[in-house]
């Protein structure tokens, strides 16, 4: 069952509508707009999540960040996976 919807009205750059409309195909501007706002709301869920984290332990180094990825990087080769980051 879906969620229940509700029409509202926003206000944005032409092009980015048009775009946007294009980009929507069959599933319409409707819906590639309200999947555009949910990651956006998942990007600002995370950021506030490392910014409560960073405040409690500190920041990530960029070498900690790195070591993760290497870490990433040998458990996919492992695992038969892609290399992608």
């Amino acid at each position: 069952m879906s969620e229940p919807t509700g029409k509202y009205s926003i206000t944005m750059p032409r092009d980015i509508a048009e775009a946007a409309k294009a980009r929507g195909g069959p599933s319409g501007l409707s819906a590639y707009v309200a999947a555009a706002v949910a990651r956006q709301i998942e990007r600002d869920n995370l950021n506030e999540l490392i910014q409560v984290a960073e405040a409690e332990h500190g920041p990530v180094t960029n070498e900690e960040i790195q070591a993760l990825r290497q870490q990433l990087h040998r458990a996919r080769r492992e695992q038969g996976g892609t290399n992608a980051a």
